[in-house]
C-alpha cells in the first residue's frame, strides 16, 4: 500500500533533505539523487515547462529509486493537481497560496472523500498498477500525499497562520524570491522586512504544528536554516548544483 516516509518524518518532527529539478529530467536523475543521500525531489512545473508525460516518467523513476517524488504545479486548479497525483506524485506544492480558501481547495483536490474531493481511478501509476481494495487504498493515499502550501506574497504572509491551520495542509513553504518581490525588496534577504517575514512564517508553523520548508542555496545555508527552524530543506536545484560545481572545478583547474 502507498506510503510516504518523508511525510511521516516531517509530521513526526523530523528533518528532510532533497532538491528541486527544473531541467535534467533523465532516467538517471532519481538514482543520482538517491546515491547522494536525498530523500525527495520536487519536480517543477511552474517555471520549467515540464509536461505530464515528463512528470509521469520522473515519478516512476523516483519511486523505483526510493526517492519521494513531489511536484510543484503552476496553480491551485483541479486539472493541474489531479493528473499529477494519478501520475504517481506523492506530494503537491502549490505556489502563491494567499488564503485559507485556497488552502482548502488544494486539500480538496489532494485528498479522497471524506477529507477532500479527489476523483477516483485505480490500478494506475499512483497505486503501482495494483488492484488494491478501493477504500483501503483511498485511506492510505490520504495518509501519504504531502500537501505543501507556498507562502510567498504579502497576502500569504498576512494569512500564514490561517493557511497553515487549514485541515489537510501538511507543511508551509517559504518562497523567498517571490516574497521579497511582493515586499518590494526583491532579492534583499538581509532586509529587516524580509527577516521579520521569515521569522513570522516559521512562528506560524510552530503555532499550528506545521513544519516549514525552504530552498537553500547550499549546505551551509541549509544548516543555518535548520537552526532558524526550517524542517524541509531543498539543497538548491539541479541547474544550480551543476553550475556551482562546474564553476568551482573550472576555477580550480585554471588556478
Amino acid at each position: 500500500m502507498i506510503q510516504n516516509p518523508v511525510r511521516q518524518s516531517l509530521l513526526a518532527g523530523g528533518t528532510a533533505f532533497g532538491t528541486m529539478a527544473f531541467e535534467f529530467f533523465t532516467p538517471g536523475l532519481a538514482r543520482i539523487l538517491a546515491a547522494s543521500g536525498a530523500e525527495y525531489v520536487i519536480l517543477d512545473q511552474e517555471h520549467s515547462g515540464a509536461g505530464i508525460d515528463t512528470i509521469k516518467a520522473q515519478c516512476a523513476f523516483a519511486r523505483g529509486a526510493g526517492i519521494v517524488p513531489m511536484v510543484r504545479v503552476p496553480a491551485c486548479e483541479k486539472d493541474l493537481i489531479c493528473p499529477v497525483l494519478d501520475a504517481g506524485a506523492l506530494g503537491i506544492m502549490v505556489p502563491m497560496v494567499e488564503s485559507p480558501a485556497q488552502a482548502r481547495a488544494m486539500v480538496d483536490w489532494c485528498r479522497y472523500r471524506p477529507l477532500g474531493r479527489r476523483g477516483l481511478a485505480f490500478g494506475l501509476g499512483h497505486d503501482d498498477y495494483r488492484p488494491n481494495p478501493p477504500r483501503a487504498y483511498m485511506d492510505a493515499a490520504n495518509e501519504a500525499i504531502l500537501t505543501i502550501a507556498m507562502i510567498e506574497t504579502a497576502a500569504g504572509l498576512q494569512n500564514a497562520r490561517q493557511i497553515l491551520a487549514t485541515p489537510g495542509i501538511d507543511i508551509g513553504w517559504l518562497g523567498h524570491f517571490d516574497l521579497s518581490d511582493s515586499l518590494g525588496i526583491v532579492g534583499d534577504f538581509a532586509h529587516p522586512r524580509f527577516t521579520t517575514a521569515e521569522a513570522d512564517i516559521i512562528a506560524a508553523g510552530q503555532q499550528t504544528g506545521k513544519p516549514i520548508g525552504w530552498l537553500a542555496a547550499d549546505g551551509a545555508a541549509a544548516k543555518a536554516g535548520i537552526e532558524r527552524g526550517f524542517k524541509a530543506l531543498c539543497l538548491s536545484t539541479d541547474v544550480g548544483l551543476l553550475r556551482a560545481a562546474l564553476t568551482a572545478e573550472i576555477g580550480a583547474a585554471k588556478a
